[in-house]
């Protein structure tokens, strides 16, 4: 029989997983590429065979996106799996027309089919888009984890494999240490670095088997932590999902975000300290239309300066997450509400300053608006990130990414850090949520 030709398009995270727990070893498959999108400089590479296994003893090369119909014709192929995430339900399925009008089938798998069980009991945190607050929601409940007394708790992040693939295969952090040893981008270390504050063990990858088994040795408790709107790579024994009120609607538009909703045990509305009331009452509305059965809780986002009178009347350049400007497409985040909050008298635009893949990141996001992007991916693009910042005029530099770039970046002007953690507005909280799933 000869095997069904089939492209994973992905974004070098769940086409990988797809891929691993899905395709490797099936016959009736054979993966002859991977297309990727989303993330700058992940194509041109090659899916190595000590990952890809026996069938695929050259590896599986990974082609840009804009090569699928191409790649469809030249190799007969039989099916197009999507295996990226938090794209509309619309761009999902202009893709989708793409693949049919070349002559494959379009598919979608069921993350049933891909989600590895586990030995230990499993907490997923996943989101309905990017920037809702799932990763302040993740270290949330590993914090109220720990003080239940489980000292075990250990979490797994939804994968970021920029680099070498078969080094980062399984990937431990423990330690700043661990971070240079891995080579870490801005994006990633947004997401470890917290936990390695906070004492925590995290794991990521590529190879997600291998990973659960390691985290399983010294575990008690294992966080799923979701990244951009994905379903969890893990069966969870209790699902949590964030939604954003500033982006009511999204919840039921975006793919997979609005599988995350339909399968949540939790689901917490966030932000509502700075979010319109209506805003938050449509997105519970839409919640409770699809998952009646869910526990609906609220949260809010805190912001907090360590001096708020470095802010008042000055002219900011905010700096906020990338991802949740890029593929997010959020118009601002924490560092705009900030900057409003602490009376900044102006934004300054970065836009004329910009250089390098930070200019080309604005033209491709042409809806960012007077602020910019952490953009971390390579030492290239940190260094055009350190080039903007410190050629905008702006009296101080207000950060509201995770980390502190002012350790990563050489920036010459007075910089403030935003930090903000969620907080669950009345009850049902986390913690009551937590004790009553531990109970079982």
């Amino acid at each position: 029989m000869n095997p069904n030709k089939i492209i994973i398009a992905g974004a070098a995270g769940r086409d990988f997983h797809d891929f691993n727990t899905f395709f490797r070893h099936d016959p009736r498959y054979e993966v002859v590429a991977f297309t990727a999108t989303q993330i700058p400089n992940i194509d041109g590479r090659l899916y190595p065979a000590e990952l890809a296994g026996p069938h695929y003893p050259h590896g599986i090369p990974i082609y840009p996106e804009a090569e699928l119909e191409r790649l469809i014709q030249e190799y007969s192929i039989n099916q197009v799996t999507m295996s990226y995430s938090d794209v509309s339900h619309e761009t999902a399925m202009h893709l989708g027309s793409r693949v049919l009008a070349a002559g494959a089938d379009f598919r979608f798998i069921s993350p049933h089919h891909t989600m590895l069980k586990s030995n230990k009991p499993v907490v997923a945190i996943c989101a309905v888009r990017t920037g809702c607050g799932k990763s302040q929601t993740s270290r949330k409940v590993v914090r109220l984890l720990q003080e239940m007394g489980y000292g075990r708790v250990v979490a797994v992040r939804h994968p970021m494999p920029y680099s070498n693939l078969a080094k980062q295969a399984v990937q431990r952090f423990a330690t700043y240490e661990d971070m240079e040893k891995h080579d870490c981008t801005i994006e990633e270390r947004e997401e470890y670095e917290l936990y390695v504050e906070m004492g925590a063990v995290i794991y990521a990858g590529v190879d997600y088997e291998a990973i659960l088994r390691r985290a399983e040795a010294e575990a008690d408790v294992i966080i799923w932590d979701g990244g951009n709107n994905d379903t969890p790579f893990y069966q969870p024994d209790l699902h949590i999902v964030v939604a954003d009120p500033h982006r009511p609607g999204h919840e039921l538009r975006y793919h997979p975000g609005e599988v995350n909703l339909r399968m949540a045990d939790v689901v917490l509305v966030n932000k509502v300290d700075t979010a319109a009331y209506a805003d938050i009452l449509a997105v519970e509305a839409n919640a409770r239309a699809v998952n009646p059965s869910a526990v609906l809780m609220r949260g809010a986002s805190p912001m907090f300066v360590d001096d708020p009178a470095a802010v008042r009347g000055k002219k900011v350049l905010v700096v906020e997450d990338g991802p949740t400007l890029t593929h997010g497409e959020m118009s601002y985040g924490a560092g705009v509400l900030a900057a409003r909050a602490f009376g900044a008298a102006e934004l300054i635009d970065p836009r004329p300053y910009a250089v390098g893949t930070i200019a080309a990141t604005f033209q491709k996001y042409p809806h960012i608006g007077p602020l910019l992007p952490a953009m971390g991916y390579g030492e290239a693009q940190m260094r055009d990130l350190t080039e903007t910042i410190n050629h905008t005029p702006a009296d101080v530099v207000l950060i509201a990414t995770p980390i502190d770039l002012g350790r990563l970046l050489d920036i010459s002007r007075p910089y403030q850090r935003v930090r903000y953690e969620v907080q669950e507005i009345g009850q049902p909280d986390l913690a009551g949520v937590l004790g009553e799933w531990l109970g079982k």
